[in-house]
């Protein structure tokens, strides 16, 4: 913490985003393309969904027929946590609900690469006393309570909402869910203590997907409230305080009708679901956070931990997949309770309680000592700009992370091999960045081994990481440039195109 405090003066220095390559980098051709193609502007508004069970990030974008439609849905790469919101300062909970993310919430100056601030607490959070901040959507693939991407993946997220700023867009909407609000999930999770708060995030999730339009948020009585709208008879807008009692409100008849028809739907299958005895999730004590399977099956050991990939794959079958973006060495993926695992009842017994006990022992991907250090707010051009706009006050850099334990090494013992450690030497082998030489004085008798080698320096992160990465959406760059490198071209660079702005 000392260190983080120390480290702060040096992000004080106003840097413009036209002089920030990382946060200046161009949408990727291949993202262009696929707006092209579903008939999206560059600067049209983009709107994010978070779903922590899937490890999956969506970025919507409004097409010219006003609507909203998926752009592209990003991997996961490090969440940490359970499912559920979070509730107070340094309970690892990445946060769930509505927030609004402006340009003083862009933080081109980060530690972690490129990030911006989800905004929690919001109003609601503020009204039940939850507590916390600086609460991210980062690169580094490391997390201590936000969503973490890598590198690649943040650039290309950065370079939307930036164009959508350009474009006009205010602020867009970040929607986090515990997983996608569907009936199965809804059955699978009927027991967790956190079940009224997922029906009431549901609504807005509903609203969203039967309009394709971002709903219109507002709190009041301590609860979320979507699409309000005055009264036939009242003269002016309600005024909503999320502390306070509701005013007069009526939701459009279109959009309610359409809400209604979805959620019988979905109350339908549930009923059917639960009738036929769908299990409940089961407990998950001492695991924190999860981790998207095209990163867990590049790491030795990997785990999704709280996450699920999809159907009918595994950690195998991916293996010789590629990975969006660099995995830095220092992640550290979810760790399987295996004893857990081993004593629990088979799924026809009687069904247990889904919440989970708190993380008391397990090591987590965490970068930084505590979650305010994490993220400073010194300033910044995106924050002058928010402030110019009257979008917020809240300026955004970053503390330089404290630095990465290094893991042990198992003690080495003489039980010959087994079916599963053959299976898992044949699948490392294809692993990016596998040191095949720990597995060979892991397998060497113990009496081969005459003293304990001296501790050799953890060198992973002594190379200085380049200051820009390559796009997941593109393949290697031109040969006349640097490898992982976006030019920066000046005649489209921040100050210039806000130039009428500012």
């Amino acid at each position: 913490m000392t260190a983080g405090v120390l480290l702060t003066g040096c992000d004080t220095d106003q840097v413009s985003l036209a002089t920030n390559a990382k946060a200046n980098q161009p949408v990727p051709p291949k993202l262009l393309a696929a707006m092209t193609e579903k008939d999206m502007d560059l600067q049209s508004p983009i709107l994010v969904r978070l779903f922590k069970q899937e490890a999956e990030l969506e970025v919507w974008k409004q097409t010219r027929s006003g609507q909203f439609a998926l752009l592209k849905t990003y991997p996961i790469c490090r969440w940490s946590g359970d499912l559920g919101p979070k509730v107070r300062e340094g309970d690892r909970q990445a946060p769930e609900g509505f927030y609004s993310i402006n340009p003083s919430q862009m933080n081109p100056q980060s530690a972690y690469y490129l990030s911006f601030n989800t905004g929690y607490p919001n109003a609601f959070d503020k009204a039940l006393g939850r507590t916390g901040s600086q609460l991210m959507v980062h690169g580094d693939c490391s997390s201590r309570g936000c969503y973490a991407m890598t590198d690649e993946q943040i650039a290309e997220i950065y370079s939307l909402g930036r164009e959508s700023f350009f474009g006009g867009q205010k602020a867009f909407q970040l929607q986090a869910y515990p997983f996608k609000m569907t009936p199965v999930n809804m059955a699978k999770h009927r027991n967790n203590p956190n079940m009224p708060f997922w029906k009431m995030i549901k609504e807005g999730y509903d609203h969203f997907e039967v309009t394709r339009q971002e709903p219109k948020v507002d709190f009041c009585e301590k609860k979320y409230v979507f699409d309000a709208a005055k009264p036939a008879d009242a003269k002016r807008d309600p005024v909503f305080d999320a502390s306070a009692k509701c005013p007069a409100y009526v939701i459009p008849e279109d959009i309610a009708r359409a809400v209604r028809e979805k959620q019988a739907k979905d109350e339908a299958e549930y009923a059917k679901l639960v009738a036929k005895g769908t299990p409940v999730a089961r407990m998950n004590t001492g695991i924190d956070g999860g981790m998207n399977k095209i990163f867990a099956a590049k790491i030795p050991e990997g785990s999704t931990g709280l996450s699920e990939g999809a159907e009918g794959t595994t950690l195998q079958m991916l293996a010789m997949a590629k990975a969006p973006g660099t995995i830095p060495g220092h992640v550290n993926p979810p760790k399987p309770n295996l004893d857990a695992a081993a004593s629990a009842p088979a799924p026809q017994d009687e069904p247990l309680t889904a919440s989970s006990a708190p993380a008391t022992s397990t090591r987590v991907a965490s970068a930084a000592p505590s979650e305010k250090s994490q993220e400073k707010s010194q300033g910044g051009f995106f924050s002058n700009l928010g402030r110019k706009m009257g979008l917020g006050t809240a300026d955004t850099t970053a503390t330089t992370p404290a630095p990465q334990a290094t893991a042990s090494v198992a003690p080495t013992t003489t039980t010959p091999p087994t079916a599963a450690s053959r299976l898992k030497a044949a699948v490392t082998r294809f692993v990016p960045g596998h040191d095949k030489s720990k597995d060979a004085a892991k397998e060497a008798p113990k009496a081969i081994v005459a003293a304990k080698p001296a501790k050799q320096p953890d060198t992973r992160l002594a190379a200085t990481r380049p200051a820009l990465k390559p796009s997941v959406s593109d393949g290697a760059a031109d040969s006349g440039q640097m490898a992982g490198a976006a030019p920066v071209v000046q005649s489209s660079s921040f100050d210039s195109r806000f130039g009428a702005v500012k």
